[in-house]
């Protein structure tokens, strides 16, 4: 039986209370992974695992995130024709929209900056991934 969203949604809350030991009215929806709970490189990589772990149901058939699934390949944020001067060029958003689908880019659009990457990955980026994967 397939769980609905907001059942993903608590497992996701669960997951990242415990993983970056935050209080559980902290994590919303909006609320970024870096900036607002305060993850760091090994973090996300620890909430990748924490997720799979949660997220298998069937011993035989592990659930898996793969690489660059969630968070873009650094190669892409490299690319002089993706990024210029600090900004994702239009090719470069093009792509990073192609590779981060479950991200909400209202508000990055105006400003695609790569120091504001991390406003794309939030709680809800999560909850959006892991819906159309369990789907």
């Amino acid at each position: 039986m397939a769980l609905s969203r907001d059942e993903i949604y608590q497992k996701v809350k669960s997951v990242l209370v415990d993983a970056l030991s935050v209080d559980d009215e902290d994590v919303k929806p909006n609320s970024t992974i870096r900036g607002d709970l305060g993850a760091e490189s090994l973090d996300v990589l620890d909430i990748v695992f924490r997720l799979e772990k949660a997220f298998t149901t069937d011993p035989t058939r592990k659930f898996i995130i793969p690489r660059g699934d969630l968070v873009p390949d650094e190669k892409l944020m490299e690319n002089p024709d993706y990024v210029q001067a600090g900004k994702l060029t239009p090719m470069g958003l093009a792509e990073l929209k192609k590779k981060m689908p479950y991200s909400d880019f209202t508000t990055f659009d105006q400003n695609p900056g790569v120091d504001k990457l991390d406003s794309l990955f939030t709680v809800d980026t999560l909850v959006k991934y892991l819906e159309s994967k369990l789907k």
